[in-house]
């Protein structure tokens, strides 16, 4: 047993800050007793009138996303800095803390914090654009693998740098993502070539989407095809993002200002 405590003693030792996810009341007040010590609150809003601040503004399936999430905000205000190291402590099984997990600060960023917070879409519409994909990506068109691509939020310009392949079934239609009975016609037109364009509030403005803006300087990992091309230039000349399900590795990954920001394994979710 003290073998056991000696390890979880290690998990905390020399930390900079605590990082606490959804606290209650007294689990905040007790945080606070603790001198020395960083103590970032990190929630959809903050109950406890926490002094440092980060808002989650959507929910994480993935504890690592959710952490990573968490450690980038915490960067963009300054609460933390690379090379720091933090003890995050959240739920995983339920609704009580019962994971703790030691993490350092990376250079860099994942581009996550930045995809939801800042892009003009409501960050529900990507992350319920990203639950079409991920479903999508688990299952397939009728069992099999099927790339689709979603462009997401600027919805007038992504439609003047576009055109159609085909007849748009959504062209009088006020249907948004998210709606279970929509996405499955999502789905359903995925198996098609072009791309969907969905507004800033999540509606469905087409699909079967031609994306026109040139490739020229855009910039993506080898291996990549012609979808994820497009996806990268047309947030490049707009202001959208775009979610891409790619056919050949079953990968989900995020495009924003003509960077790849996020990649997701659907099997992982």
């Amino acid at each position: 047993m003290s073998e056991i405590c000696d390890l979880i003693d290690d998990i905390v030792a020399d930390i900079d800050a605590l990082f606490l996810f959804s606290p209650t009341g007294s689990e905040y007040e007790a945080a606070t007793a603790i001198e020395e010590l960083s103590l970032v609150v990190v929630d959809t809003e903050n109950d406890v009138e926490a002094t440092e601040f980060v808002e989650v503004p959507l929910d994480f399936d993935g504890v690592t996303d959710y952490i990573r999430f968490a450690m980038e905000g915490a960067r963009e205000q300054e609460l933390v800095e690379p090379g720091d190291k933090i003890a995050a402590v959240l739920s995983l099984f339920g609704d009580e803390r019962d994971m703790v997990a030691r993490v350092r600060v990376q250079e860099g960023t994942h581009g996550i914090y930045d995809l939801f917070t800042t892009s003009r879409a409501d960050s529900s519409v990507i992350r319920d654009t990203f639950d079409v994909a991920i479903e999508l990506g688990r299952k397939g068109q009728k069992g099999k693998p099927v790339g689709a691509l979603f462009v997401v939020g600027d919805a007038g310009n992504v439609m003047t740098k576009s055109r159609p392949l085909s007849y748009n079934p959504f062209e009088k239609s006020h249907v948004h993502v998210g709606d279970h009975i929509v996405n499955v016609m999502l789905k359903e037109f995925s198996r098609l070539d072009g791309a969907f364009v969905i507004s800033d509030s999540g509606k469905i403005v087409s699909a079967y989407r031609y994306l026109e803006p040139s490739a020229e300087g855009v910039d993506i990992p080898k291996g990549l095809g012609a979808r994820h091309m497009a996806a990268g230039a047309i947030t490049r000349d707009t202001g959208a993002v775009a979610i891409v399900l790619s056919e050949s590795d079953g990968l989900v990954r995020a495009f924003k200002s003509g960077d790849l920001v996020l990649e997701l394994d659907p099997e992982a979710y």
